[in-house]
């Protein structure tokens, strides 16, 4: 007899993996009808993209891409851009490649008989610059020098860049970045997994193929738990941060139904997973150093903006087809101005610090015992308060609860070396202006991390230590996946349509960007011999076509 949820779980993955290769074809087809928005056009969102220099020189893809190429156009303002990239390329290198690159530096750039001298340089920048040596160069040429030349950078060369045609393009990406995004410009796949207010599924953007996570927020679920504000909270803060070890929000739009955050797929599975599901219990440590070390990273991102993530725990750290990990769900993190604390209860009961348990005032305290707590379980299989699932006694919420407040963490596993007890003990101090991270200090320079090159790790230069199958989905069975009942009797009022608009906001900006530059589409769309299509925007809008993304 066919089994038939085995028979829909093997179609949902073998579609979904099909999707991942993409469709060329297809692809190439899509976007002949695809255009960007006339220039003139686009004289409307000048005013709104604002004078922020970093922002749109530095911050945003498509920006830096173009401020770029009209740097090239000026010979004293391409040596300018040339410096600062060889001056990134000396900070990410190592051993004889980093040396070799300080040499080029100084003599292409402080030697005054040069052709790539940095005469733009004046005062004290310019005669540390000319005195420079292999010994103080860290010092000059990443402070005073470095400086220098973005002061020179947000100068005249930004004021000219925004009233030349490289701008003018950047504008008709800003314009075509504000299409109306809705559930019509994505293929949907099978669901990836379920939360408290709705499911998880794997999408497709059309027009270009690249593949997210789609977090779909059933309204009437969300109205009915009070969960708005709180999805409403996520979301603003997805799209506050930026940093390779927290997944990016792309996307966030609204059905009939649901409201979904469109974000990085994750397809390697959690941490959890591989501690508990592959092999023994537990990871190797080469592996427990490089994701925690891009943990910590992500944290730092995190608190530098304010933000207490409160869920840090193996299960919410996922990883990508590349091996790197991000944290995720931030559905109970926290903004917190400078000198703000919280005693709200928040968290995951094994996970939670002491000050959270016994109703103190804290900041980002909590997410450093969590981490603390991660890295045991990573090493041992089980998390220090609670113990191992094989031993008879049987411990309850309240036991565990006194044992955060009270007990030590006994380190029984034989893979506990000096240097991991030791950072998970700095890590687990009970008095918060004791522990790891809470001192001014910065947990990244702990000798446990010694290994690691962290400028490197942040640019995707070191290898992870483990890959992904790229034909394994590391998801439940569909059918392993409970349905939800319908939420009946829950009807939407004026305050409720409000706030699902403030949430609808589209596309968000620098993954959006990011995603028009991987898959090619920016510089098909840019390419000035490219043939337009007779549909163009106006026409597909009229037919109801999906025209971006």
């Amino acid at each position: 007899m066919c089994d038939m949820s085995a028979l829909d779980n093997l179609v949902a993955n073998t579609a979904y993996l099909k999707a991942q290769s993409g469709d060329e074809k297809e692809m190439r087809k899509r976007r002949q009808s695809l255009a960007l928005p006339k220039p003139g056009n686009c004289e409307s969102i000048r005013a709104s993209v604002g004078q922020d220099f970093e922002l749109l020189c530095e911050l945003q893809p498509i920006g830096k891409k173009l401020f770029r190429l009209f740097l090239n156009k000026t010979h004293e303002y391409n040596i300018t851009a040339h410096f600062l990239d060889e001056l990134n390329d000396w900070e990410l290198a190592e051993g004889a490649a980093k040396d070799k690159t300080c040499t080029n530096i100084i003599n292409q750039f402080c030697k005054e008989g040069s052709t790539s001298f940095l005469s733009i340089l004046s005062g004290e920048a310019l005669e540390k610059c000319k005195a420079v040596t292999e010994k103080d160069f860290k010092v000059v040429m990443m402070g005073k020098v470095k400086e220098a030349v973005r002061d020179f950078l947000k100068g005249k060369p930004f004021t000219e860049y925004m009233l030349s045609p490289f701008f003018d393009k950047f504008l008709q990406w800003k314009e075509y970045e504000k299409q109306p995004i809705t559930e019509k410009y994505f293929y949907e796949f099978r669901t990836l997994g379920k939360g408290g207010f709705g499911e998880v599924c794997a999408v497709q953007v059309k027009n270009t193929g690249q593949m997210y996570a789609c977090k779909k927020l059933c309204k009437k679920r969300l109205k009915k738990k009070q969960g708005e504000k709180m999805a409403l909270l996520e979301k603003k803060i997805l799209e506050k941060v930026n940093s390779p070890f927290i997944v990016s929000l792309a996307y966030a739009y609204e059905t009939k139904s649901h409201l979904c955050l469109v974000m990085t797929l994750m397809n390697g599975g959690d941490l959890k997973y591989h501690i508990y599901n592959i092999g023994e219990k537990g990871l190797e440590m080469n592996r427990i150093i490089y994701y925690t070390a891009q943990i910590t990273t992500g944290m730092l991102h995190l608190h530098t903006m304010d933000i207490v993530y409160r869920d840090m725990k193996p299960e919410n750290v996922l990883l990508d087809s590349q091996g790197q990990c991000r944290l995720s769900d931030l559905g109970l993190a926290i903004e917190l101005p400078s000198a703000k604390t919280t005693t709200q209860k928040a968290g995951t009961g094994a996970y939670m610090a002491p000050e959270i348990l016994t109703d103190m005032p804290y900041r980002t305290s909590v997410d450093w015992w969590s981490l603390g707590v991660s890295i045991y379980e990573m090493v041992a299989g089980y998390t220090p308060f609670k113990g191992p699932d094989g031993k008879k006694e049987k411990v309850d919420k309240d036991e565990v609860k006194r044992r955060i407040i009270s007990e030590e963490p006994v380190f029984e596993n034989k893979n506990f070396d000096p240097l991991t007890k030791d950072i998970i003990l700095q890590f687990l101090r009970k008095k918060m202006d004791e522990r790891l991270g809470c001192k001014g200090d910065d947990p990244r320079e702990h000798e446990w991390f010694k290994s690691i090159n962290f400028p490197r790790l942040e640019a995707g230069l070191i290898p992870p230590p483990w890959l992904p199958k790229p034909n394994v989905v590391y998801a439940k069975d569909t059918g392993d996946i409970a349905e939800f009942s319908d939420v009946k009797g829950i009807e939407f009022n004026a305050k409720d349509e409000k706030l699902f608009k403030e949430f609808s906001t589209g596309a968000i900006s620098i993954p959006w960007q990011k995603e028009m530059m991987d898959t090619g589409l920016f510089d098909e769309l840019n390419d000035p011999h490219r043939k337009e299509s007779s549909t163009g925007l106006d026409q597909e809008k009229k037919s109801g076509t999906c025209t971006l993304l």
